[in-house]
């Protein structure tokens, strides 16, 4: 079984979506679900160990290559989420999915459309997209 479309998730939420309908509502769950999806991540580390982090400063030095900067980056996590772990992330970011695909519902947007917009300002903007 394929992964549906952005627009067909978007749909099946609609039509699933009948305690939430309100916008005060689903931004409320949208927050707690992204909360709940940074603690799964952070119990992973906390309790579970299956990965660590080691964040220290980045050396990235102005006039420094992209090639010799993506070779210096560190991502600081080091280690595999575990099969538990991985489970319980997957399903708190499919729950935050779940909520952003209702909240864009109820304002008229088309995630498929966010997706486009965002994917043609990484291919204007490069790597100044997030700077």
């Amino acid at each position: 079984m394929s992964a549906p479309s952005l627009q067909s998730f978007q749909e099946q939420v609609s039509e699933l979506l009948l305690r939430h309908r309100s916008l005060l509502d689903v931004m409320s769950k949208m927050g707690q679900t992204n909360a709940a999806a940074v603690r799964s991540v952070t119990k992973s580390v906390t309790e579970c160990g299956c990965i660590e982090l080691h964040a220290t400063k980045q050396d990235f030095e102005p006039g420094m290559d992209l090639q010799h900067a993506k070779e210096t980056i560190a991502k600081h996590v080091h280690g595999e989420l575990c099969e538990n772990c991985r489970d319980a992330i997957t399903n708190e970011l499919g729950r935050n999915l779940f909520y952003m695909s209702a909240l864009c519902n109820l304002l008229g947007i088309n995630m498929e459309e966010i997706v486009e917009r965002e994917s043609q300002k990484c291919a204007t903007l490069g790597l100044f997209n997030l700077s």
